[in-house]
């Protein structure tokens, strides 16, 4: 990674921008950050963590505090920093949260913090992510360091970087947890502490489930519980509970027996108690009936009366009936000849047909001419039915004074029309003529549209192109993130297969050594004696393993090179794209787009005015011609219309004069008609009357005949003998019932007595009390040797369920009780307890490692800075007083041969150590982290405590770091480096108290 331009406005001390170029730097490699105190150089190292992660060491939690104290409300304030991460530049500017003047209106409001990041394509910055949370996404993939990892590897910050070297145990793992994510083993940590837990807890609650299944057991055999239950004790009782279910199951069928054989008896003596109860009960049913003989035979007499009255009512009702219809036929021929007479008094055209209808009180009805009737009834029918014509002239009056309303309106409808269209025919000539000038003009105008389409239509295809030039940039974005990944692969594979490759050399004396076998020369030295055969701890690397990792780069170098392959054809496709669109961007294309489409529009719209005035310049036309005709066809309808009228009023005369002739002296034809109509209807219900009255009066006779005749068959002399001996059809019902009842009961009796089990019966109640207490006695012994095995069978599967529990229990037990001893051992172990003799917890084992690989990187300088003489050791002794150990530190010191405490170092000697335990974390942490190049390092302070030839020593250890291209910056006020490093950053303070930033290069 390579820091190359940063970029502040209104940050900390900086009020106005300053920019600085670190690739100036570049050729000198090393370059100081110089400045009074106070002045910001420190606060660009603070921009530059916060550029990337969002915040900065020294004012973490606090982004408003980031804004410089000497900005005005409105002045801005930003970061911007430039970098370059395998062979990628990258662009982030970020914003922190801090007030402004408002807009529109007086006060202020909070500006939000914002994040920008940009990736260089072609010379070109294209955007990647515009939001806090996805810029910081984004770099979290592209940086693959943490803050921590970043302020321990590129930037030293002020007083943190000797902390390491001087921290005490736990502050020194907190760091390395940090730095190597090692959280995961103190969770490791805690699982088995919690498995520890649950299985000690699930051995518990095993002790106490036996003890309670014992408890139980002893319950359903009701003993005592021995105080340690064993398993022999449970099976013991099991079988002395099942010897007791099958005694219990003898007694049982035996005493089923006995009340079998009760019951039977008793069964038996309650028969012949039944068969005695029915006996006496049919003997004393007989002797009840008999007794009643006398009134039934009565019974029978008022029955037969009844019957033969019951044949005869019916002839006297209808005696009865028909006096009484006779006497309503009488009524009603009085009544109609009323009405009759009326009727006739309302017709006024002659009397003759007037017949007698106020004979004397005596005359019958019958005697009434009834020939006479029949006359004026045919007269006046023959009257009605001629004016039949003359009530459907009435009807058709209406009609035929609508037909000459009609008439008359069509006639001035016909006149009108021909006006109007006189009008018309006179009035198209002008407006062909207007039409045919003002086509000519747009036939002009239309004459442009090809040339206009022609011009949509090639803007259309540059927009489309630039559209896909935009997204073809945005997946060329995609796929060089899709390269760098498939390149991180390889790098990542290569470094697996030279780890095997190594390993595999470094194995290859202990491979050898895997083959020899006693007496059998080495293949190295001859000698037939192997006394000290070399060993590995690491597992050895197989032909297979070396195979395998060789396939694992070349299908990573594939993925490589088709990633490769698809970014060069994405960079075709959208240098073509832009060549399509003209080099020209959407938006300025939709502005061409949209001036072209309105020319378009204008063409269109002067050619549709051509083809709408050609077609009303036809329709004109063909209006005129059709107008013309029109009026011809008018003036024939109009002549037409004249005769209608005439032949519509002639005929409305002629039916008006036959209907005033025919009405007489009545209002209208229909109500003569209606009072015909009336008195017809009168004359035919008196004949109707008339006939009715002889009808009944032959009736009534021939009903007294047939009475007569029944009376006499039936022996009965008159008609109020039938009716008092005539019963309702309930009461002879009721009579009918009685009888048979009586008949049917005696029988039944005399029948049951005739029975043969009846004859013979003991002549004394049988007693039922001896056998009925044996059955109760037998019944109660049985159900209570019944329920005994079906309690102990209960009881038997309960114990047998605990039995079985109890077993499986006991078998789950033992393997939970291995389980639990191992896994007690393995938490005590990884928590730095027995059997674990260092005391170092699982993290600090692991941690312990990554602090070994730390020393040895950074020995291999403090040598160099120290002449040999301090060594960087780590100390896993244990401590005292349970204080946690494993990630100690102390320094070796060759002159004395002895090793000492970190903190007895002197400031200048801590300082080469910290720097050389610095620099060598950040290479362990850098090549776990991917194996990212670090071409920028910052370090802040430190130097003013070294001695002149230790600063050399210092100096000449950072100049070597210079190799490949690396740029160191340092901030310092050892004059001694001021004269010794010629590229410099000064840090001014101008006379209103804020910090510029100058780039001198002097020569030294």
């Amino acid at each position: 990674m390579k820091i190359q331009r940063l970029t502040v406005a209104g940050f900390g001390p900086y009020k106005d921008e300053q920019r600085i170029d670190f690739e100036r730097f570049d050729d000198d490699g090393i370059f100081l950050i110089t400045g009074k105190t106070g002045a910001g150089k420190s606060s660009l190292l603070d921009a530059i963590c916060f550029a990337l992660y969002g915040s900065a060491p020294r004012y973490d939690g606090a982004q408003p505090k980031l804004r410089s104290d000497y900005c005005e409300l409105g002045d801005p304030t930003w970061v911007e920093l430039e970098f370059r991460i395998s062979g990628t530049s990258y662009r982030v500017r970020r914003a922190p949260e801090y007030e402004r003047p408002k807009k529109s209106g007086s006060g202020t409001t909070v500006e939000k913090a914002t994040a920008e990041l940009f990736v260089k394509n072609n010379d070109l910055w294209e955007g990647v992510a515009a939001r806090p949370v996805d810029v910081a996404r984004e770099l979290e993939v592209i940086l693959g360091l943490t803050k921590d990892q970043f302020l321990q590897v590129i930037l030293l910050a002020q007083n943190r970087f000797q902390e390491f070297l001087l921290a005490k145990n736990d502050e020194r793992q907190a760091v390395l947890r940090t730095l190597f994510g090692t959280k995961r083993f103190e969770q490791v940590e805690l699982a088995l502490t919690d498995r520890r837990k649950q299985l000690a807890s699930a051995l518990e609650s095993t002790a106490g489930g036996l003890r309670m299944s014992a408890e139980l057991a002893a319950g359903l055999v009701q003993q005592e519980t021995p105080v340690e239950p064993e398993l022999a004790w449970f099976d013991a009782i099991l079988a002395q509970l099942g010897e007791a279910q099958a005694a219990a199951a003898r007694a049982a069928t035996i005493a089923d027996a006995e009340f079998t054989a009760a019951d039977a008896e008793h069964r038996r003596l309650e028969n012949t108690r039944r068969l005695q109860l029915r006996r006496d009960s049919a003997r004393d049913t007989l002797a009840t009936f008999e007794a009643q003989s006398g009134s039934i035979d009565a019974d029978r007499t008022r029955l037969d009366q009844a019957q033969r009255a019951a044949s005869v009512w019916a002839h006297v009702a209808a005696v009865r009936g028909a006096t009484a219809a006779l006497d309503r036929a009488v009524a009603v021929e009085a009544e109609r000849r009323a009405a009759y007479a009326a009727a006739m008094d309302g017709i006024v055209e002659t009397n003759t047909m007037n017949v007698q209808t106020n004979p004397d009180e005596n005359t019958a009805a019958t005697e009434i001419d009834a020939k006479a009737v029949s006359r004026v009834l045919d007269d006046l029918a023959r009257r009605l039915g001629a004016l039949d014509p003359v009530l459907d002239d009435e009807k058709s009056l209406p009609q035929l004074s609508a037909a000459v309303r009609r008439c008359e309106e069509r006639h001035e409808s016909c006149r009108a029309a021909i006006e109007d269209a006189n009008a018309l025919v006179a009035s198209l000539p002008a407006q062909l003529d207007e039409l045919t000038e003002s086509l000519a003009a747009a036939r002009v105008a239309a004459a442009g549209i090809v040339p206009a389409r022609e011009r949509v239509a090639r803007i259309d295809v540059a927009r489309a192109a630039a559209k896909r030039a935009v997204t073809l940039d945005r997946r060329l974005i995609e796929a060089r993130f899709a390269e760098k990944d498939a390149s991180a692969r390889l790098t990542e594979s290569t470094r697996a297969q030279d780890d095997l490759f190594a390993r595999r050399l470094s194995g290859y004396a202990a491979e050898l050594a895997g083959e020899l076998t006693e007496g059998t020369p080495c293949a190295v030295c001859g000698s037939v004696e192997h006394p000290h055969v070399a060993t590995t701890e690491n597992e050895p690397v197989t032909e297979a393993d070396i195979e395998a990792a060789r396939s694992a780069v070349t299908t990573r170098r594939a993925e490589l090179d088709a990633a490769t392959a698809t970014a060069h054809g994405l960079v075709t496709q959208l240098a073509e794209a832009h060549a399509a669109a003209g080099n020209k961007s959407i938006d300025e294309l939709e502005i061409e787009l949209l001036d072209a489409a309105a020319a378009l529009l204008e063409a269109e719209a002067a050619l549709t005015v051509v083809d709408d005035g050609e077609k009303a310049q036809a329709r004109l036309r063909s209006s005129l011609d059709s107008a013309s005709e029109h009026l011809d066809r008018l003036r024939t309808d109009g002549a037409a219309a004249a005769d209608q009228l005439s032949t519509a009023r002639n005929a409305f005369a002629t039916v008006t004069a036959r209907v005033e002739a025919a009405r007489a002296s009545f209002a209208s034809v229909h109500d003569r008609a209606t009072s015909m109509q009336t008195a017809l209807e009168a004359v035919k219900d008196f004949a109707a009357a008339i006939d009715e009255l002889a009808v009944r009066s032959a009736a009534l006779d021939t009903s007294r005949e047939v009475l007569e005749k029944q009376l006499s068959e039936n022996d009965f002399t008159d008609e109020s003998q039938v009716e008092k001996a005539r019963r309702s059809s309930a009461e002879i019902a009721a009579l009918d019932t009685r009888i048979r009842e009586h008949d049917q009961s005696v029988g039944t009796a005399r029948a049951t007595l005739r029975e043969p089990e009846l004859i013979g019966l003991p002549v004394d109640p049988v007693d039922l009390v001896p056998s009925a207490t044996l059955l109760a006695q037998a019944r109660a012994a049985r159900d209570e040797a019944l329920q005994a095995p079906g309690l102990l069978a209960d009881r038997f599967t309960q114990l047998e369920a605990i039995v079985r529990r109890v077993h499986a229990e006991q078998e789950a037990s033992a393997r939970l009780r291995e389980e639990y001893d191992q896994v007690r051992a393995l938490a005590s172990a990884v928590q730095g307890s027995e059997p674990n003799t260092k005391r170092m917890r699982l993290e600090t084992y692991v941690l312990a490692g990554q602090l070994e690989e730390i020393v040895t990187a950074a020995n291999a300088r403090l040598r160099t800075m120290t002449s040999g003489r301090y060594t960087l050791q780590h100390d896993d002794s244990v401590q005292y007083r349970n204080v946690r150990s494993g990630l100690g530190l102390a320094i070796l010191d060759e002159h004395t041969g002895r090793a000492r405490a970190t903190h007895s170092l002197s400031g200048g000697e801590t300082f080469l150590a910290s720097l050389a335990l610095a620099l060598g974390l950040a290479e362990v942490v850098t090549n776990q982290a991917g194996g990212i190049s670090l071409d920028t390092l910052f370090i802040d302070e430190g130097f003013g405590s070294l001695d002149r030839e230790t600063l050399e020593i210092a100096m000449s250890t950072l100049d070597s770091l210079r190799s490949g291209g690396r740029t160191i910056g340092l901030i310092s006020h050892v004059e001694a480096m001021k004269e010794q490093i010629p590229a410099k950053l000064r840090i001014t303070v101008t006379d209103a108290g804020d910090s510029r930033v100058e780039t001198t290069l002097e020569l030294v």
